[in-house]
């Protein structure tokens, strides 16, 4: 987990770490995806934002087991609006692809325990 976010999605999407020509693309997309996640419970607390190489995968995630399906979803999304498919099937797939993780990790996101309220007698 001690890799790049960018440079994952970057590697993720076919373009070498060392071109930068379309970082601040990459970069809006995966903060909008990161928006989503967090509204769902994953990550922090407090929004994260990747604002270039130096944030790291174990910046955003402390648990393990939602690295690879969380990274999965972070590439899918990106991947639909930097670099759409060319055929309404494959668009298609890779949307249901993307929606069968968001629900996934909702699933996998802990249910804080309720507060408990003391009742005065």
């Amino acid at each position: 987990m001690t890799e790049s976010i960018l440079n994952t999605i970057k590697k993720m999407l076919g373009i070498p770490t060392t071109d930068t020509a379309f970082d601040e693309d990459i970069i809006v997309n995966i903060n909008s995806t990161l928006m989503t996640l967090q509204q769902i419970g994953v990550g922090p607390d407090l929004v994260f934002s990747v604002t270039g190489v130096t944030e790291l995968w174990a910046d955003l995630l402390t648990d393990p087991a939602m690295y690879q399906a969380t990274k999965t979803y972070v590439y899918l999304s990106v991947k639909l609006v930097f670099d759409p498919p060319a055929t309404s099937f494959i668009l298609d797939a890779i949307s249901r692809q993307k929606e069968e993780y968001l629900w996934r990790l909702t699933v996998q996101v802990p249910i804080p325990p309720d507060p408990i309220v003391p009742v005065e007698i």
